[in-house]
């Protein structure tokens, strides 16, 4: 091969990588928020529409989704992505939100925040105590929908934590994963490609402006474990992102100890109070064994009595107390 044809070959496959890579991301299961990949995570980056990921979930948790108002003129050509609202129109909170999730309306965000806060502008700070109170740091949101602004970011890991949250919720999880909606007002195509081509794909939100490049939050489940992955800036963001479900699936299962389990410590029978459940990784070799609280006398029902420890090949990667299910005396 000549030099010119190899170098030129060669930068083609530095770009191709390049532009396949994301400027942050990370994986999270679901329901321990386990952190399983990542890289950049706690980089502040703009966020794009991904940002209707929180509008929804506020609009969920606080408002009567069946309830119908009059489109206010402010949500009326909105600038960017929208369902096309008119000044005027009768419409559901149900059906704007479907239209914000599947369709990534702008002028539904901003009908919905104005319904629930007066304007864009109080709704956003609800939005940013919302998101604290989630446990992400270091998110500031300045709009409901993701339009461009200096002070509107967040991290792929505080993003991530917002969407394990919201993807926690039934009526959240139910919209996003909605491939077409037919609703009282309006009918919906979900535009998100990963539902249709991902293996066990059930969300959730993708998103683009020229500042933040393209993103995507997504979601999926197998075999009992969902992961949520987020993806900033990446230019094949479908693609990143079903390698790294892919790549988590593969590695990582998903273990419970069901609150009906009873075990043996020093002679008294115990269980946990609650089910749990916890990552491992699928080559982990594991054991477990039980440690009994020293010096206890007189024991009644529901005295916490000892402890469930289970070790993997690098040490402790789970534990719970358990609780007598029997009283003893000694």
């Amino acid at each position: 091969m000549a030099a010119g044809a190899f170098f030129a070959a060669f930068n083609a496959e530095y770009n191709r990588r390049a532009e396949a890579s994301a400027s942050a991301e990370i994986a999270m299961e679901l329901q321990t928020g386990t952190v399983l990949c990542g890289n950049n995570a706690d980089i502040k980056l703009p966020m794009a529409s991904t940002t209707k990921i929180m509008t929804a979930i506020v609009i969920i948790e606080d408002c009567n989704l069946d309830e119908t108002f009059i489109v206010p003129e402010k949500a009326v050509g909105v600038e960017g992505s929208s369902i096309y609202l008119k000044k005027d129109e009768r419409i559901s909170v149900k059906d704007l939100l479907y239209g914000l999730m599947l369709r990534s309306g702008n002028d539904a965000a901003t009908a919905l925040a104005i319904h629930h806060s007066g304007s864009t502008e109080k709704f956003a700070e609800v939005m940013t105590e919302r998101a604290e109170q989630y446990g992400a740091q270091n998110t500031n949101f300045k709009n409901p929908s993701g339009l461009p602004d200096d002070e509107h970011y967040t991290t792929a890991r505080d993003l991530c934590t917002i969407a394990c949250h919201a993807m926690r919720n039934s009526v959240f999880k139910e919209i996003v994963s909605t491939k077409n909606y037919k609703g009282e007002f309006r009918d919906y195509i979900n535009k998100n490609k990963l539902l249709y081509n991902f293996d066990g794909a059930n969300g959730i939100k993708t998103g683009y402006t020229m500042k933040a490049g393209r993103c995507l939050v997504s979601s999926a489940e197998r075999e009992g474990m969902d992961v949520v992955c987020v993806v900033l800036n990446c230019h094949d963001m479908y693609e990143r992102s079903a390698e790294l479900l892919n790549t988590c699936f593969k590695d990582y299962k998903l273990l419970n100890i069901d609150e009906n389990a009873v075990f043996m410590s020093d002679k008294v029978l115990c269980k946990p109070l609650k089910s749990s459940c916890f990552v491992v990784k699928n080559v982990d070799k594991m054991s477990f064994k039980v440690v009994p609280v020293e010096n206890l006398k007189k024991i009644v029902q529901g005295d916490f009595v000892a402890k469930l420890e289970i070790y993997g090949e690098n040490g402790l990667i789970f534990s719970e107390n358990l609780y007598s299910i029997v009283d003893r005396n000694n």
